[in-house]
């Protein structure tokens, strides 16, 4: 066998879905509830996939699923704000991970000028313009250029490993 036929059959041999999971269960995520204004007006949804792409220009990137709810909408959105939950906002991360609900009911929320809610009490938020959405899977990695911020320095973020929610702090610095 050469080794461009290894190759091949290298692609041919994957992990099933839970044995994925259960890797990117281990690694811990910052917790970001992802608005954008929608024809039917806001949408949100809570995604542990942000990352940070490039500074200059600042650019960062998130995934979501083809199947899910919020996918008609941020399709056709220009713009959208990315608010990183503070650590007592677990409750708001469970209600925009929930479906079938009005994530917005429950307020907690302010319009920006441009339309999109941020998460009141965030660490931290940013609005960006939409580059891309690039079809991976059966999800979808959206590119966001980032063009407006706001910090909170007092807060602590949410952390999500392994099916829970954590609170890091100075008690948790190594």
């Amino acid at each position: 066998m050469t080794i461009q036929d290894e190759r091949i059959a290298d692609l041919d041999t994957h992990l099933s879905p839970d044995e994925f999971k259960t890797v990117f269960r281990q690694h811990p995520a910052g917790v970001a509830v992802v608005t954008l204004r929608g024809p039917q007006g806001h949408v949100g949804f809570t995604a542990t996939s942000v990352i940070s792409v490039s500074a200059a220009p600042p650019l960062l990137a998130f995934s979501i699923a083809g199947t899910s709810s919020s996918w008609a909408a941020l399709a056709a959105a220009e713009t959208v704000a990315v608010s990183f939950l503070a650590q007592d906002q677990d409750d708001v991360s469970a209600r925009f991970a929930t479906s079938g609900i009005d994530r917005f009911a429950g307020g907690g929320w302010t319009e920006l000028p441009s339309g999109e809610a941020v998460i009141d009490g965030a660490v931290t938020w940013l609005r960006g313009r939409v580059l891309e959405r690039t079809p991976v899977g059966e999800s979808f990695l959206v590119s966001i250029r980032a063009i407006e911020s706001s910090t909170r320095p007092d807060a602590t973020p949410l952390v999500f490993h392994d099916r829970t929610y954590h609170r890091i702090g100075d008690h948790t610095a190594i």
